[in-house]
């Protein structure tokens, strides 16, 4: 681990910059990357591009922009590159071929841990790769992609990327016509899947949900992983072993070079509303930004171990469980199953076990773990850590100095990314030799990157003041290149609201350092009395109470209002509920934002509804309030039992 850190109390938060020991080990200390990158954003990013990756033909132009459809810009046309390659190939051609590349820890304790080296994933890679391409599978096609968290997923990926074909991963805990859905708009010509995985000890049935996603007319066959030997339904016409299909497979498999600009992956919205919507990510951009964001936000040497959490059936686990940590050369970790399963410190002694260094993992997840207690963490080695991430959502103070304190033993650096699906990579945060580190604050923008903060008549904010985050051209390359088959949609959602900018529907503040407090969604907003109010301001003020954990807002209809806010709360300690801190919290409230945003109704409840990446599910609370019966596909869900409390809590009458 490194020294203590500098801690520096401003304005009552606390502020924390780096120690000399992690700007000497850093690969970035000082200001030069983001002077560079404003300066000049296309040069910096070709520099980057140069730097990062093998191209087997180099691009004539750097960026391109429509002018009047700004949403259709391209990075590095005319260059040629495939991601396979390069997150194999190049290191084995560099003699690093027995270098370890990944270890696989599954959720049965009585199986061991297994580990790759770059060879053996690049033999795996070009073996299914070559039999894919036998099956038919070519440049263009559409591979969907319906895996646990086991080795496989990553070499389904790059084989497919191999072929100059577009993965479509879809997360395996969704249900099959959540799957279905997905194949026919991508209209995806293979299936990979398992007969099933481990969950808390039991072996689930995968297949069956595959075979509903098979059901689509595109689907010509079903390549099947055998993880748990479970008996499943077989399609004779279409269904095919994994491991038959690799036994007489060709050893090599010649990489197909696309244009930077065609696509590599398509990524679907977990479609908390409609239908999902399919997020567009190229080749060339998206890799670019993959390699420098992981380098750099993790500060990646070559004997790191990273651990990123996310499963990859998220963007999160492509470019930081996949993408980003073998572009670089470095040992990436995965793990199958529950964290808390057999008991609250598996994670804990998978680090111990492991030795991993970096930790990248959600901020649902770290408030889980506090909840379990101290005795879990302080029970495990955790010396091996030096950086530390959260993702998915805007970290509280409480969660952020557990993690760094219990966790990183008030040593490593907390890096709270902000990014999106479509943002392909991190875009907000402090870098871990340059600073600062402030609890609820994501950070710096990434060096040649440029957000700005407007106010609805699409005004610059000032500093201090909330407004809605945008990004300047030029885009970052990692940037999504459209919603497939959906223009239209495209258009509405991300360039209609500010013409020129991208709209990331996320509130902001600037703060001091040239930092940003990223306060979440403002597409969620109601109408109160004539008054337009977010329903992610309204949560960040009742958030600061000292007694709150977490707070979800979600408007009601009101006969004279139109709509009021509907408050559901959960406390740091339930015991403290009372009508009393009800009034206390609406007080609160009127003196951070007025009286219009006075909660109608406060619930203090356990949790809410949560999709497994921590995103809260606020159509289901809005159908609760309105005592609507459709709320929805429920399979994304992390924690479905609470739907039924919470019925309880508003009073939901059945039928």
């Amino acid at each position: 681990m490194s020294t203590k850190w500098v801690v520096e109390d401003k304005e009552n938060k606390n502020v924390f910059w780096p120690s000399d020991e992690m700007k000497k080990r850093a690969w970035l200390s000082d200001e030069s990357f983001y002077e560079e990158g404003k300066a000049d954003p296309v040069k910096f990013w070709e520099k980057r591009a140069e730097e990062a990756l093998e191209w087997h033909k180099k691009w004539q132009t750097g960026y391109e922009q429509d002018k009047d459809k700004p949403w259709k810009f391209k990075w590095f046309l005319g260059g040629e590159i495939n991601a396979s390659y390069n997150a194999l190939d190049r290191h084995v051609k560099a003699g690093n071929g027995g270098k370890e590349a990944l270890v696989w820890v599954p959720e049965p304790t009585d199986e061991k841990p297994k580990t790759y080296t770059y060879k053996q994933l690049y033999d795996e890679v070009n073996r299914l790769a070559g039999a894919m391409k036998k099956l038919g599978v070519k440049k263009g096609d559409k591979v969907s992609i319906y895996l646990p968290m086991i080795p496989e997923v990553v070499v389904s990926m790059l084989a497919t990327a191999r072929l100059g074909a577009v993965h479509s991963v879809c997360f395996s805990a969704f249900s099959g016509e959540s799957l279905r859905d997905r194949v026919e708009d991508a209209e995806s010509k293979v299936i990979i899947t398992a007969d099933g995985y481990y969950r808390r000890g039991k072996p689930l049935d995968l297949k069956k949900n595959a075979d509903i996603g098979a059901s689509a007319p595109s689907v010509e066959h079903v390549i099947v992983v055998k993880r748990t030997g479970l008996d499943v339904a077989w399609d004779e016409k279409k269904d095919i072993w994994y491991h038959e299909l690799l036994r007489d497979a060709d050893d090599y498999c010649e990489p197909e070079f696309v244009e930077s600009n065609e696509t590599l992956f398509l990524l679907y919205t977990s479609g908390t509303t409609g239908k999902p919507k399919g997020i567009v990510h190229d080749t060339g951009g998206y890799l670019t930004q993959a390699y420098w964001t992981t380098k750099l936000d993790f500060d990646l040497h070559d004997d790191d171990l990273f651990w990123c959490t996310a499963d990859v059936g998220w963007v999160t686990g492509h470019t930081y469980g996949c993408y980003g940590p073998l572009l670089n050369g470095v040992k990436v970790l995965m793990f199958e199953g529950a964290p808390d399963y057999p008991d609250a410190g598996r994670w804990w002694k998978t680090i111990e076990e492991q030795k991993v260094t970096v930790f990248y993992t959600a901020p649902t997840a770290i408030r889980m773990f506090i909840k379990f207690g101290d005795q879990w963490p302080k029970k495990y080695d955790l010396s091996s850590l030096r950086i530390l991430g959260t993702v998915g959502e805007p970290i509280d103070e409480e969660a952020w100095l557990w993690y760094f304190n219990t966790i990183g033993g008030g040593c490593c650096p907390v890096i709270d990314t902000w990014w999106q699906t479509e943002t392909g990579g991190t875009l907000i945060n402090s870098l871990p030799g340059v600073g600062p580190f402030i609890p609820t604050v994501a950070g710096r923008m990434f060096p040649g990157t440029k957000h700005i903060l407007l106010d609805e008549a699409g005004n610059e904010v000032e500093e201090g003041q909330s407004g809605y985050l945008a990004q300047v051209p030029p885009f970052a390359p990692g940037m999504l290149r459209g919603v497939y088959k959906n223009e239209k949609k495209f258009v509405e959602t991300y360039w209609s609201r500010f013409p020129g900018y991208y709209d990331t529907s996320d509130g902001a503040v600037r703060r001091e350092f040239d930092t940003i407090r990223v306060t979440g969604r403002v597409d969620d907003t109601m109408k109160v009395a004539g008054h337009r109010l977010s329903t992610a301001e309204l949560e960040n003020a009742i958030n600061e109470h000292p007694l709150v954990r977490e707070s979800a807002i979600v408007p009601k209809p009101h006969d004279i209002k139109g709509e009021v806010p509907i408050a559901f709360v959960m406390l740091k300690d339930p015991s403290k509920a009372s009508d009393g801190l009800k009034k206390e919290i609406v007080k609160h409230v009127d003196s951070m934002i007025g009286p219009t945003a006075r909660p109608h109704e406060i619930y203090f409840v356990d949790d809410v509804p949560k999709t497994r990446s921590g995103k809260i599910m606020r159509r289901i609370l809005r159908s609760l309030v309105k005592n609507d019966p459709d709320m929805g596909n429920l399979s994304t869900l992390m924690n479905p039992e609470c739907v039924d409390e919470l019925k309880k809590a508003v009073g939901f009458k059945e039928g």
